[in-house]
């Protein structure tokens, strides 16, 4: 058997296969690359010494233009510079200007050079892209500009005159009665550089546009004071008048402010109130404080006790003058009420006023105080006083009448007595004033402070303070037949309100009553004490006259306020002396205590006068005879 035999085919190798593909891929790239470069070239022949097709600038279609064709297009149809509007606006106001009167212009040249160049500069991909834009149409490219930003920046300037405005704060003002108000302004002021990037940012855009400058702002802290100038006017539309609450017939009639004064007194402040600055319109406090200080002085009063006197008969007490309820002028919380109700329009005002309970009122008992019987009565006699010494010794006696110490006080003569003057009373007569005895208010008291002294020694009440005269006074040695008594010398007292004083105790456990007597006619001034005898007594000693000094020769001298040959003496001659009282105080036959009194008195001239021109033969007679 015969076989037969396939020859195999011959087969290319994958070596082989991947050159074939490789040279193939070369081939054909080569083959592009050089068709594509003859198609550029063929594009730039076309177009040679003009722009590329497809290339616009701000919505004008450059293509195919020549350079110089494209910059007269350009500065034809790209007019923004001359043409826009650009609007500069503040609030209301607005300055209108072309893009070119702010340092903007557009470089056609540089623009037209821009548009030609493109798709002929840089590689072969750039290249290529231009003729991609020429079939796309969108080679669009933007205009060169010129912007001088010192031309905008004048401008700018010349607006910051009008725009710029100082701070200024509201001012109140107070001129006689008048209320002045100037209102506040806010301050502005033109970010110049601030407001030159927003005229940038619009004028680059090419379209017209407003821009709002930007301006900074300073408020001041005050910038209206219109409510607090209606304050003012009305604290100064009306008088300010100060009332006493329940006012009584004898309370001091209201007091008025006038608005002339008021305007004098009104202070305007600058105050910080819920973190904000505003003005405080109210009255100085220094000179309100000042005015009622003033009007405590009529208004402030202690309290004052019941006074009453001892009826001998019944032995039960008689009221003779009511209590009377202390009070004192609040004056810190009567100046803020005024200050809030000033400021709420009001304009009569009550003052603010604390009120004190005496401690005894009118139905005080005799029992109640402990009060049954004299233990204390003391008469002085004032033979050849003068009418107006007389009148002093009733004055000031009535003072005392009836008035109650308390168990354990120690009594102050001064505070009763109170401020010796005209106004109360008080007649000028002759006072004893450093060397001399002269003419003056008041003269007379001592007479009721000497027999004061005298019912609370002989009481056997304790003395705190006593000061005797600079001499003998024979008012104060007299007896009731007017004789000179020297074993009373030493038992006389001064007071000069308020720096010489007369002190006594009450160490007793009942209240004491004092009451005053004057005999105008007998020349008598009886003081008594009512309270419960405790079994004291009291016995004294005297040391009489001693280390007796002769008063020299009288002083003899010139009064221009007496007439042509008058003559008066003013000072008497008092020997001076020293003296020294002992007592003895017991009770219930037991000694309680004893004190001792030193006086020295000194010397004391006459002094006479006459008038100037006299007759001194006949002054030197009146004299022998006053001698």
């Amino acid at each position: 058997m015969r076989h037969s035999m396939a020859v195999p085919a011959a087969r290319t190798s994958p070596q082989a296969l991947l050159a074939q593909f490789l040279i193939a891929i070369v081939g054909g790239s080569v083959l592009f690359g050089f068709t594509l470069i003859m198609l550029l070239i063929g594009f730039n022949l076309a177009y040679q010494g003009k722009i590329f097709p497809g290339i616009s600038m701000a919505g004008i279609d450059l293509s195919g233009m020549t350079l110089d064709q494209a910059i007269l297009t350009i500065q034809k149809q790209i007019a923004y510079a001359d043409n826009g509007e650009i609007v500069l606006q503040d609030g209301k106001q607005i300055w209108r200007f072309h893009p070119s009167e702010l340092g903007f212009q557009i470089d056609a040249q540089r623009s037209a050079i821009a548009a030609y160049n493109l798709g002929r500069q840089g590689g072969l991909i750039n290249r290529f892209r231009a003729i991609g834009r020429a079939i796309r149409k969108d080679g669009y490219i933007s205009p060169l500009m010129i912007y001088d930003e010192r031309i905008a920046q004048a401008v700018l300037v010349n607006i910051a005159q009008q725009i710029n405005t100082p701070l200024m704060e509201a001012t109140l003002k107070i001129n006689g009665k008048q209320v002045e108000a100037v209102p506040g302004k806010v301050g502005r002021t033109l970010d110049i550089q601030a407001s030159l990037q927003s005229i940038q940012s619009q004028i680059l855009t090419l379209t017209d546009g407003i821009v709002p400058l930007v301006v900074q702002e300073q408020s001041p802290d005050i910038l209206d004071a219109s409510q607090q100038a209606e304050i003012a006017r009305s604290i100064l539309s009306s008088p300010l008048i100060l009332q006493i609450p329940e006012r009584s017939d004898s309370d001091p009639p209201d007091w008025q402010i006038q608005p002339e004064e008021l305007a004098r007194m009104v202070v305007i402040q600058r105050v910080n109130e819920a973190d904000k600055v505003t003005y405080q319109v109210g009255l100085r406090t220094a000179s309100l404080e000042s005015l009622l200080q003033k009007i405590a002085k009529q208004i402030d009063r202690q309290p004052q006790n019941a006074r009453f006197i001892f009826n001998d008969d019944t032995r039960q007490l008689e009221l003779i003058q009511p209590a009377l309820v202390g009070r004192t002028l609040d004056v810190t919380t009567t100046l803020q009420t005024i200050q809030e109700q000033l400021l709420q329009g009001k304009h009569t005002i009550p003052l603010v006023i604390k009120t004190a309970q005496p401690a005894i009122g009118n139905d005080a008992s005799a029992e109640k105080l402990g009060i049954r019987e004299l233990v204390s009565k003391y008469t002085s006699y004032f033979y050849g006083s003068s009418a107006a010494r007389i009148q002093n010794i009733q004055t000031a006696a009535a003072r005392f009448h009836g008035v109650l110490v308390a168990p354990g006080e120690t009594f102050s003569m001064a505070s009763v007595l109170g401020d010796v003057s005209l106004d109360n009373g008080y007649a000028e007569a002759l006072i004893i004033y450093g060397d001399r005895t002269i003419k003056g208010v008041g003269g007379g008291v001592c007479q009721v402070s000497t027999t004061l002294f005298r019912t609370a020694f002989f009481g056997g009440y304790p003395i705190v303070e006593r000061h005797p005269h600079a001499y003998r006074v024979t008012y104060y040695e007299q007896t009731r037949t007017g004789a000179i008594d020297p074993q009373l010398a030493g038992l006389d007292a001064t007071v000069f309100v308020p720096v010489v004083d007369f002190k006594f105790t009450n160490d007793t456990p009942y209240w004491l009553l004092m009451e005053t007597y004057i005999n105008i006619a007998a020349r008598t001034l009886t003081w008594k004490f009512y309270s419960t005898s405790d079994g004291r007594t009291v016995e004294w000693q005297t040391s009489g006259l001693q280390n007796i000094v002769e008063p020299g020769d009288p002083i003899v001298q010139e009064n221009p306020d007496l007439a042509e040959n008058e003559f008066r003496q003013v000072d008497w001659a008092a020997e001076g002396a020293d003296v020294t009282i002992t007592r003895t105080v017991y009770k219930n036959g037991t000694i309680y205590f004893e004190d001792q009194f030193i006086t020295h008195y000194m010397p004391w001239q006459a002094v006479y006068e006459y008038g100037p021109g006299s007759n001194m033969k006949k002054f030197n007679q009146w004299l022998q005879q006053q001698q």
